[in-house]
C-alpha cells in the first residue's frame, strides 16, 4: 500500500495548503538521495513477492460468503511475532486498504541462485499457513483477486451498511467499516481524494450482456449523475484499494540495470495482466471485463474536472490524461527514449532543479511527471523535515503515483539498492500459479540482461495493450502491439523518436507487430521465440540441482498451456462456473448462492482437497521445499 507514516492526518483542505512544500521538499530529496547513490553498483540479485488476501467466512447452513473485518486482529497477533524476532521471522505481515485485507511477503528477499525458484511456493504456502492459524470457524484466507459481492447488502461479517450522506467513503455501498482502521492513512486517502476531486469516484464497467439481463443494470444511475444505466457503477475507492493483486520487487546491481529493467519490463506489464487475469464479476454482477486495472485507477483518480479537460483551466495546471494509478508514461533508459511518444507533462521548474542537480533528462523527466500529482495524505507530524536524510515527502508522492512499474531509490541508511517493482498482476487462487508466474517473471528478467534482449515498443502501444488485455477473454482473443525482432539492438540516437505507423530512420517500427500472447510466450515458428523457449535455453547453461529443475519445469508448462489456451484463465473459469451454475437466470447476476459456492469450489481448489484440471492443468504439482539445501546456497 506503499508509505505508512505514524501521525496526525490532515484533511484536504489543510493538505492543499501544504502541496507546493511537499512537492518541493520531495525534489530535493530524491535530488540528495541521487546524489549519494547514483555511483552505487555491486549489489547482488534480491527478488520477493507481495500477495494480497481476503478473509472469507462462509456460513455454510445459509450457503453465504462474507468478507470477514478482522484484518486488523490478526495483523496485531502476526505483527508481534514480527517485533519479537525481526532477525528471523519467515514472513512479513502487512495491511492494506480494507478491513478484510492482508498481504504477506517472504521474511527476506530471495538470491541470485536458481535454487530459490525451489522454495517460493512453500514460502506461501506456509505464509498462508500461518495466517490461517488465527481464523475462526467458517474463516479462509483467499487469495482471490475480487470479492464477487463486495459493495451488495450485507457483504460483511459483522454486517455492516453504507452512509452515502455521512462518514468517510459516503458510498451506496461501501461501508466505512470495511476500510482499515488500524492506520489513519487508509481512510485520509478515502476522504481527500474525493474531496481534491470535487465528487465521488466513479467508476463504469459495462455489463455482459445475457439473454435476460435488464437494462439499466439498476437504479444508480437515478441517484448519482456519473452512473451509466448500461454499466455496473462504482462509486468508492474500496472497489478498487478492495482488490488483491501479486507484486514482484527486484533489486539490480546498479542504477542503470534498473534502469534497463524497467524499460524491458514494461512491454510486459499488459501482457501479464491478461495473463493473470481474475475479475469478472463486480458487485455482484458479471461485467464484460476480465481484470481490476481500470477498476483501481478510477477508485483513486482524485483528477478534477479542469484536470480530466471536462472544464477549462482555472484553478489547477495541467489537463492530466490518466489517473495517478495507471499504466507508466516513460521509459527511463537511454535506449527507451525515441520509444517515448506520448507527451510528457511536467513542472518545468521542478524539472529544471532536477537537471540542475546533474540528473540526466530521462530521470528528471520522471521524477518531474511524478510530481505534477499533490500529495492526497499528509500527517501533521511530518510537515517539517530534514532534507539531507529524510525522505517522506519525496515517498508521499512517488508511493501514492500506483503504476505499473515502479523506479524505486535505495531507502537511505539501508543496504537496500536500487530496485524496480512490476505491478500489473492479479492474483491467482493457488500458491502453486502464484509461484509460477513469479518465477516466470524473475526468469524473464534473468533472460532480458543475460541475452541483452529488447522488448522496447513505442509507450502508446503499450497503454494500447493495457486498455485491450482487460477486456473479455483477451487471453485467447486479443491481438498485443510487441516486438517482433528482440535481439536487434540499435544505438539510441540523441534526438530521433518512434512514432507507431511513420517510419524512423532506422525502421524501428518495422519491428513491432501484433501477437497473440501464445506467440509471445511460446513462440511462432519463424517469426518469434518465444518467451519460453529463450527461458529453457538460457536455462541450458545453467547449473540445476534436479528438484528445482523439475519444479521450474512444471511451473514452465503451466504457463505454457494457460498462453496457449489448453487451461483458463481464473476470470474464464470464474465466469464459467457463473453461467452454468444451476441457479443462473442469464441476468448477469450472480447470487449469493452462486457467490457460496464459487467461492467454496475456489477454497477446495486452494486447499487441494479438488483437482481442477481446466484450471491448473493435469501436473500442478512441483518438488517446492522450504530450504535450500546448504550445498546450493549462493548470495551472487
Amino acid at each position: 500500500m506503499g508509505l505508512l507514516t505514524e501521525g496526525t492526518p490532515l484533511t484536504w483542505e489543510e493538505t492543499k495548503k501544504l502541496a507546493s512544500h511537499v512537492r518541493e521538499h520531495g525534489i530535493n530529496q530524491f535530488i540528495n538521495i541521487y546524489k549519494k547513490l547514483k555511483e552505487r553498483k555491486g549489489d547482488v540479485l534480491k527478488w520477493g513477492d507481495e500477495i494480497e488476501y481476503i478473509i472469507v467466512k462462509f456460513a455454510d447452513e445459509k450457503r453465504e460468503a462474507k468478507v470477514s473485518l478482522r484484518a486488523i486482529e490478526i495483523l496485531e497477533i502476526l505483527n508481534e511475532r514480527e517485533h519479537q524476532h525481526p532477525d528471523t521471522v519467515k514472513y512479513l505481515w502487512r495491511p492494506e486498504f480494507a478491513a478484510y485485507m492482508i498481504e504477506g511477503t517472504p521474511g527476506k528477499p530471495y538470491g541470485g541462485t536458481l535454487a530459490h525458484f525451489n522454495i517460493v511456493e512453500t514460502n506461501m504456502k506456509m505464509r498462508r499457513h500461518e495466517a490461517s492459524e488465527f481464523l475462526k470457524e467458517g474463516e479462509c484466507l483467499m487469495s482471490i483477486t475480487s470479492f464477487p459481492r463486495l459493495g451488495c447488502p450485507d457483504f460483511t461479517d459483522p454486517p455492516t451498511k453504507p452512509t452515502p450522506h455521512e462518514g468517510g467513503t459516503m458510498s451506496l455501498f461501501f461501508p466505512d467499516q470495511a476500510v482499515f482502521s488500524g492506520h489513519p492513512r487508509f481512510m485520509n486517502l478515502v476522504r481527500n481524494i474525493r474531496s481534491r476531486r470535487g465528487e465521488h469516484v466513479a467508476i463504469n464497467l459495462p455489463i455482459f450482456r445475457d439473454k435476460n439481463t435488464k437494462i439499466p443494470v439498476d437504479e444508480s444511475h437515478k441517484v448519482r449523475k456519473a452512473a451509466k444505466p448500461d454499466c455496473v457503477y462504482l462509486d468508492a475507492m474500496g472497489f478498487g484499494m478492495g482488490c488483491c493483486c501479486l507484486q514482484l520487487t527486484f533489486q539490480a546491481c546498479n542504477i542503470d540495470e534498473a534502469r534497463i529493467l524497467y524499460d524491458q519490463l514494461t512491454p510486459l506489464c499488459p501482457i501479464m495482466l491478461a495473463f493473470t487475469a481474475a475479475s469478472p464479476v463486480h458487485r455482484g454482477f458479471l461485467t464484460d471485463v476480465d481484470c481490476r486495472w481500470n477498476v483501481i485507477s478510477g477508485s483513486v483518480d482524485c483528477r478534477t474536472e479542469e484536470e480530466r479537460g471536462l472544464k477549462p483551466l482555472k484553478e489547477n495546471k495541467f489537463v492530466i490524461q490518466k489517473s495517478r494509478y495507471d499504466s507508466i508514461d516513460s521509459y527511463l533508459s537511454p535506449q527507451g527514449e525515441k520509444y517515448n511518444d506520448i507527451p510528457i507533462l511536467y513542472n518545468d521548474e521542478d524539472y529544471r532543479k532536477l537537471r540542475d542537480n546533474g540528473i540526466d533528462h530521462l530521470l528528471a523527466q520522471h521524477i518531474a511527471h511524478l510530481f505534477i500529482r499533490d500529495t492526497v495524505s499528509l500527517f501533521s507530524e511530518k510537515i517539517n523535515q530534514n532534507d539531507e536524510e529524510d525522505t517522506d515527502h519525496f515517498e508521499n508522492i512517488q508511493s501514492t503515483n500506483w503504476q505499473t512499474m515502479r523506479f524505486k531509490p535505495p531507502p537511505p541508511h539501508s543496504t537496500i539498492g536500487w530496485r524496480v517493482e512490476f505491478r500489473p498482476c492479479e492474483v491467482q487462487v493457488t500458491d502453486f500459479e502464484n509461484a509460477a508466474i513469479v518465477c516466470f517473471v524473475v526468469l524473464v528478467t534473468r533472460v532480458i540482461l543475460s541475452y541483452q534482449l529488447n522488448f522496447l515498443i513505442p509507450i502508446s502501444k503499450v497503454d494500447e495493450n493495457m486498455q485491450n488485455g482487460q477486456k473479455r477473454n483477451a487471453l485467447k482473443e486479443e491481438k498485443f502491439w510487441f516486438r517482433k525482432d528482440i535481439t536487434t539492438h540499435v544505438s539510441p540516437p540523441e534526438a530521433t523518436r518512434c512514432c507507431a505507423g511513420t517510419c524512423c530512420e532506422q525502421k524501428e517500427c518495422d519491428l513491432v507487430g501484433l501477437m497473440s500472447i501464445n506467440e509471445i510466450i511460446n513462440g511462432k515458428t519463424g517469426d518469434f521465440p518465444g518467451l519460453i523457449p529463450l527461458i529453457n535455453s538460457y536455462l541450458n547453461g545453467m547449473d540445476v540441482d534436479a528438484d528445482t529443475h523439475c519444479t521450474i519445469q512444471q511451473y514452465l508448462k503451466f504457463i505454457q498451456k494457460r498462453a496457449s489456451g489448453e487451461i483458463f484463465t481464473t476470470a474464464s473459469y470464474i465466469r464459467k462456473f457463473v453461467t452454468e451454475h444451476p441457479d443462473y437466470n442469464h441476468d448477469s447476476v450472480v447470487s449469493e448462492i452462486i457467490n457460496y459456492d464459487l467461492l467454496k469450489t475456489l477454497k477446495d481448489i486452494q486447499e487441494g482437497s479438488k483437482s481442477c484440471p481446466e484450471l491448473l492443468g493435469y501436473s500442478a504439482t512441483s518438488k517446492t521445499k522450504e530450504n535450500i539445501p546448504h550445498a546450493l546456497k549462493n548470495d551472487y
